[in-house]
Formats: structure tokens, sequence, C-alpha cells
């Protein structure tokens, strides 16, 4: 769908040459919910201005469909922009438009005629949940049902990619839950691409199928979400981990030392919800202490993880590895 090659952004700042972006390199495929997260000023908001060319690379490629999109000139852009819808932090509507003259927009632009665009706009405005509220203005919205109308707006030209540049941080944990859940009934329903810019971890596991980590300017850590969060290798993605509450090292704190061993467990699928622990105490005569554990859905995928201490006999604790692969429970030896 989409795949930057060696993207880097330079600025000047008072006369001294600041890099935004260094040596980027992704890849973003057809269909499926990619998110970008990283702290302020990490260069999350000029990576996805580079996506749609709106911010122009000092160097390396973002190619669209095929396209390199990096050797056009505006003109050339222009159509191309047309079937890249964006969402705003801040709705961007025009206050003194009503609804359905925000959404039809981009189609006037588009030179759509105006019983055609009027007819598309309804279309996008029933898809969001408010054809009941064409006729109102912005100020006459709650912040969600605005976001909702900047949402119709990007789908109003039949965008074959959508990009959200931290589109829920203005609003509430409520009014954030249904925008998620409205941007993953588009991407399941309309198989639209999503590309997502967000500092909060908890939208990356809601919503999103891969993720990138970036940090100052440089992409530290990428792929499946899932594996992202059950195995952080960056220290920036551990850290954003704990700040939503997931803390990958909180069980030092409870580690009874002596003679055992310390794993890590990782379990997906119907193995989230299986006795395991009471399996394995039972098989190999181990005392089990469960030091830390979690579980829940990533992106709809039920997943466990727990970090254990396993004390007995030296046969027994050899035997251990064995019977985890057996039922198939990822494990990674820990360091007390």
């Amino acid at each position: 769908m989409i795949v930057l090659e060696n993207i880097s952004k330079t600025y000047l700042a008072t006369g001294v040459e600041v890099a935004a972006l260094s040596n980027v390199n992704l890849r973003i495929n057809e269909g499926e919910v990619f998110g970008i997260i990283g702290r302020s000023g990490a260069g999350k908001s000029t990576l996805i201005r580079l996506l749609n060319l709106l911010e122009r690379p000092s160097s390396g490629k973002v190619v669209f469909k095929g396209t390199c999109l990096s050797d056009l000139d505006e003109p050339q852009l222009r159509p191309i922009r047309q079937k890249i819808g964006m969402v705003f932090q801040h709705f961007n509507l025009l206050q003194s438009k009503t609804v359905i003259d925000n959404v039809c927009f981009p189609l006037k632009l588009a030179g759509m005629s105006r019983q055609d665009r009027h007819k598309r706009a309804m279309e996008v405005l029933d898809l969001v949940g408010l054809s009941g509220h064409a006729g109102k203005y912005p100020r006459q919205l709650s912040g969600g049902q605005q976001q909702r109308v900047g949402i119709a707006r990007a789908l109003a030209n039949r965008p074959s990619l959508l990009l959200c540049d931290e589109a829920t941080s203005a609003l509430d944990p409520e009014t954030t839950q249904s925008i998620l859940s409205l941007l993953q009934q588009i991407n399941r329903d309309l198989g639209l691409t999503i590309v997502l810019i967000t500092h909060s971890m908890d939208v990356i596991r809601q919503i999103c199928h891969r993720v990138a980590v970036i940090e100052k300017g440089q992409v530290v850590e990428s792929g499946d979400v899932l594996d992202v969060f059950l195995h952080p290798k960056h220290e920036t993605t551990q850290s954003l981990l704990a700040q939503s509450g997931i803390d990958t090292d909180g069980w030092k704190a409870m580690l009874n030392h002596g003679q055992g061993r310390v794993l890590r467990l990782t379990f997906k699928g119907d193995a989230a919800t299986a006795p395991m622990i009471s399996r394995i105490s039972r098989d190999l005569g181990l005392d089990i202490s469960i030091l830390q554990g979690s579980i829940g859905r990533i992106n709809q995928t039920p997943y466990g993880q727990l970090v254990i201490q396993a004390q007995g006999d030296h046969v027994s604790l050899a035997r251990l590895e064995g019977l985890l692969d057996s039922l198939e429970i990822s494990h990674e030896e820990l360091q007390a």
C-alpha cells in the first residue's frame, strides 16, 4: 500500500539544522490498521504528513500504490491526495458551515455536482451515525460528534488510505472508545487502510494490527502489536507500556530469593484462560509462585502473561521447559 524508504526530514531552526526524522523505513500493508506511537516531539506528526506529501522529505522516497509521490509536483499530487483522507486532532471543521457543507467541501473541490456531493455526504454521515445532524453547525455538536464529522469528511472521496493524527487525544475516555470502535468498523466493513498516530499504548492495543515505535526521529521497534506488547525490546517501548499500566519489571519486587527458576510465560488465544499453572505444578511437582500477571485482549486476540518462580528438585526444574514446549506456551527465563 505505502512504503517509506530511507526517509529523513530536517528543518532549520534559528539557523541550526534539526533532524525531525532520520533514515525511517516502513511498509504499511493494504487493509491493516497501522499504529505509530511515540512521545511528544518524537517525530510522529511529521511522519504522518509525509505520507501524503504535506511535508516533503529531505531525502528518501514515499511510494504509494507503486507511485513515488516524492517525485511528483503539486498538480500531480492533487488527485492522489483525494484518495488519502485525513482526520485531525482538533477536528479542523469550518465553523460557519453546516455539517453537511463541511462534508461536501472536499467533494466540491473534486468537481462533483451539487446533487451527487449531497447524496455522497449523506451516505458517509449515515455511516458515522450523524445523518440526523446534517443541518447543524459544529458549535452545536459535542467533541465526539465533531470528530465523526471529520471522519465523514475524510471518507467522502472514497479514499483507500485514512490518516488519523492524534484523532482521539482531545476526547474524553468514553468518547475515545466510541471513535476507536467506529474506526475499527470502517476498517472491517470497508477494508480501508488506516494509519493512526497516537501517544497512547491503549489506543494501539485496541485497534491496531501492527505498530512502529518512534523516538527522536527514528523507528526503534516495530512489528505485530501482540508481539511488541508481550515482548518489548526497546527501552522506549517498555517505558510507554509502563505508563499505560503494563510494567514489565514489576515482578522483581515480589521475588523470593532462593532456589528455583524465574520465567515469563506468554499465552495467546484459548490458552490464555486454560488452567496451565495448576497442570505444570501437578505434572512436575513444583511449587509455583506468580510474581506478576495480566490477561486481556489485543485487537480482539485474548492474551495472558505471567512471571512465575518455580521451586523444586533439579530434575523437575530441568523438565519444565520441555513441558512448556509441549503445551505450546511461549517462555523466556528471567534473571533476578
